[in-house]
């Protein structure tokens, strides 16, 4: 909890939950306050779970084509049958309405990454909704909040965002229905503290102005638009988020069963506009105007937070040994003994149901594709899906002759592009008719290793969206639009839309810190590694840091036009898309009048990589050839290896340590992705959180073959780094079973075989130019693994001085590394 405590947005949602709903369960942090949790004795634990992790307070949960009646048999034989049932009284009773508004305020830590406190103050106001189980009140409520908060369009952005007054939205914003009773936040972060009151103030004349004015018909129909569309998209999580969908209203004795019917739920909502054209300004003035159980709470940084907490953690376990006599200091150590030894014994997992390696299926499914040339020698791979009459569009641009001082602003050209108006439209009207005919337009840096070898790399953007099929040639005009005239000079919402970036990637560290810490300490292990930290490490958060603080919008936006020439354009663009067999001969059409229209370079640009090879892909399925990949490579490259430490106030650590390996289709690639999953599973769980306390760690091996070790939220650093060793040599040993190799054979394969949604069908194959007997080709080397592979891999790639390794951390100041030459301290 710690961890999760290093994050402000995180403290600042829980205050407001905890003193919203003060008198009862949600006055409590769930997981455990830091600072309270050494005060649980052992007979509380025990007996919470004994009363509240029972059957008798369970949901029980299927999804699939499986017969049902087998299922409730199982529940009932395997948990309802072995125990007896008890109320465990976990109804949450109803909050107590209060008779006039409350304030509060709290405090958090500075932000490491921005420049002075002046404008760290975050500010929300908070209302109580009704109760969640009346699915329908519920509905109405969740639709008018995105109204009032979603997109350019939406008043509160209106008024906040665009205020200038801070960085982003508060955390926490909008509807919230996780508890008995909803309730809606809006505010801002990264505001003077002077602003607070102006925020409020803001808050409670923008409610005047919808409740006055209402919402225009074009913003209502695109928020049902968006539902609609939100029905028809398969997502191969789908029984997962129908989980997460109904659990609180189920959980609090609501019917599941009647909040899925959203066709129902948006007809009622539908008769209810037309009968009453006032009906959601009726209810702004209901559940926000007139509404007595209103919160204000402000946060502000304390440059004394973080040893503030760790004096309060020192007084705690001071007070917490004093009391000890010299017997019960006896019988912790005796016990912490004996913890030590269980941990460090097997377990035995016998009485588990599993599957065995010859259940799984010996060959993959293959997936018919084409490809045809458009607009001259553009590629496009069609990809006939049952995707439901939504159609899905792809299209990569390459980067090879973008000049190196430019790559860095790459990903805020991506964040802007689709936000900031285009053609005859301005960013309000952009944002209008993408929510209207799209489910979204996206672009994204990528960064693509080859197959064969490391130090071969594709670099691009993708640019990506889908639709409802009525809607496919509106959406191929927006983005022809974007591509031919992006509207690239506005500086003023440009502005707006950098700090939201920077605050967002600034907020996102402490949740992501390993990915940051893996992302630095492969930087220097393939020639693709610097680019990745460029596009999505450390380095990008302190630039658009930087970025947002400038004065001037004007430079860096004269930087996004110089990269539009490079990007939006026919060359170097492969398209792909995903639709039903219907679909797709109006699919052809759409794309190929978007490919025609686009800007072709009258004279071939020189690629500013030194190297540049072309790729086929292999043959497709439907017999002809694949899409050409532009590859970068650098026969120069010579890895070499670096230690970083990032400083940050965090309580907790992140540790990164990668190696550099084998290439996706080396034999070596599927010994080492087994040995990954057998070390997490065998050795550094155990070690790194049952004994170390980490919130998790483990290893992994990337698609480009990089090996990472790696621990989250984790207590200690250097400690860690010597887990990390002490794991390869138990690797390298060979001390595991052939049960153990087993068991981590399913783990890959429960991977490799996770369910692809029709809209991700071939985009292996469109991406990195894998083809279906490529894919084949490696389930059989992960297959063949055996014990002496495994020990044979630790040896050669993971063993000291084999392999050229990477170290990054994130976390607080440490005195061994700062003594270590070696180290660069950041």
């Amino acid at each position: 909890m710690k961890g999760a405590f290093a994050d402000n947005e995180r403290i600042f949602s829980q205050h407001v939950q905890n003193h919203l709903l003060p008198d009862h369960t949600y006055s409590v942090v769930s997981g455990g306050d830091p600072l309270s949790i050494p005060d649980l004795t052992w007979e509380q634990l025990r007996q919470f779970h004994a009363t509240y992790y029972h059957p008798s307070n369970a949901r029980f949960f299927t999804y699939g084509s499986f017969p049902l009646e087998q299922h409730l048999k199982q529940i009932h034989e395997e948990a309802l049958s072995k125990f007896q049932r008890v109320e465990p009284h976990t109804a949450v009773p109803a909050q107590k309405p209060w008779a006039e508004p409350r304030e509060f305020q709290i405090a958090c830590a500075p932000d490491p990454l921005a420049q002075g406190s002046s404008g760290q103050t975050t500010v929300s106001v908070s209302f109580l909704l009704p109760d969640i189980t009346d699915t329908f009140e519920a509905f109405t409520l969740n639709l008018l909040s995105s109204l009032l908060i979603s997109g350019p369009n939406s008043p509160f952005y209106k008024a906040l965002i665009e205020s200038g007054l801070g960085t982003d939205f508060s955390p926490d914003i909008g509807y919230n229905g996780c508890t008995r009773e909803a309730y809606f936040s809006v505010g801002l972060q990264g505001i003077a503290e002077k602003d607070v009151q102006t925020v409020r103030d803001i808050v409670d004349r923008t409610l005047d102005d919808v409740i006055e004015n209402g919402f225009e018909d074009d913003r209502i129909e695109a928020l049902l638009h968006k539902i609609e569309i939100q029905m028809k998209h398969q997502s191969v999580s789908f029984g997962l988020a129908l989980t997460s969908y109904v659990a609180s209203c189920w959980n609090h004795d609501g019917d599941p069963v009647e909040l899925l019917q959203l066709g129902s739920q948006v007809a009622r909502f539908r008769t209810c506009l037309e009968e009453n054209p006032k009906f959601l300004q009726e209810k702004v003035k209901q559940y926000f105007k007139n509404n007595q159980h209103k919160l204000t709470l402000s946060m502000k940084p304390d440059d004394m937070y973080s040893e503030k907490q760790m004096q309060l953690e020192a007084e705690k376990l001071k007070q917490k040994v004093n009391s000890l006599s010299l017997e019960d200091k006896q019988q912790i150590y005796k016990k912490g003994l004996e913890l030590q030894a269980q941990q460090s014994q097997p377990q035995d997992a016998s009485c588990l149901p599993a599957l065995k390696v010859s259940d799984i299926e010996p060959r993959i499914p293959f997936t018919e594709v084409e490809v045809a040339l458009a607009a001259g020698d553009t590629p496009i791979q069609y990809c006939a899906q049952p995707t439901n009459g939504v159609v899905y569009f792809r299209a990569f641009s390459s980067l090879n002759t973008l000049p190196e001082e430019l790559r860095p602003y790459v990903p805020l050209f991506c964040n802007v592009l689709t936000k900031l108006g285009c053609g005859g439209l301005d960013y309000r009207e952009l944002a209008q008719q993408v929510e209207l005919k799209t489910g979204g337009l996206a672009a994204a840096p990528h960064v693509l290793p080859d197959d064969a070898h490391l130090d071969t790399y594709e670099q691009g953007v993708l640019f990506s969206s889908f639709c409802l099929d009525r809607n496919l040639p509106d959406m191929m005009r927006l983005w022809s639009d974007i591509f031919n005239d992006p509207c690239l000079e506005e500086e003023g919402h440009f502005r707006v839309l950098v700090k939201m970036a920077a605050q967002e990637l600034s907020n996102g560290v402490p949740d992501a810190g390993h990915l940051y810490a893996a992302i630095r300490a492969g930087r220097t292990l393939a020639p693709a590694g610097d680019l990745q930290e460029t596009f999505g490490g450390m380095d990008q958060v302190a630039l658009m840091k930087r970025v947002a603080e400038e004065t001037e919008a004007g430079p860096a936006l004269r930087k996004l036009q110089r990269i539009q020439a490079h990007v939006l354009s026919c060359d170097s663009l492969r398209c792909s898309v995903n639709a039903t067999p219907q679909q797709m001969s109006r699919a052809q059409d759409a794309v190929e009048s978007f490919l025609q229209s686009l800007s072709r370079s009258k004279k071939e640009r020189k690629p500013a990589c030194p190297h540049v090879v072309e790729k086929s892909a292999p043959e497709a399925s439907g017999g002809r050839s694949g899409v050409t990949r532009r590859l970068v490579t650098d026969p120069t490259f010579r890895p070499c290896q670096m230690k970083t430490h990032f400083l940050l106030p965090f309580p907790v650590n992140y540790v990164a340590e990668c190696v550099r390996t084998a290439p996706y289709a080396a034999p070596d690639h599927a010994s080492l992705k087994i040995l990954a999953r057998l070390m997490t599973a065998k050795f550094l769980h155990a070690e790194i959180r049952e004994k170390g306390g980490a919130y998790g760690g483990g290893a992994r091996l990337s698609y480009g073959g990089i090996f990472t070790l790696y621990s989250y939220r984790d207590p200690r650093s250097t400690e860690t780094l010597q887990s990390f060793l002490r794991a390869v040599d138990w690797a390298r040993s060979g001390w595991f079973t052939q049960q153990d190799i087993d068991e981590a054979k399913l783990s890959v394969f429960s991977a490799v075989d996770a369910p692809v949604a029709p809209s991700d069908k071939g985009l292996d194959r469109f991406l990195y130019g894998l083809s279906d007997e490529v894919k084949q080709a490696h389930r059989e080397q992960l297959f063949a693994v055996r014990h002496e592979d495994l020990v044979d891999v630790s040896n050669r790639y993971l063993g000291a001085g084999r392999s050229t390794h990477g170290v990054a951390l994130l976390g607080p100041d440490n005195a061994s590394i700062a003594r270590d030459p070696s180290w660069i301290i950041r």
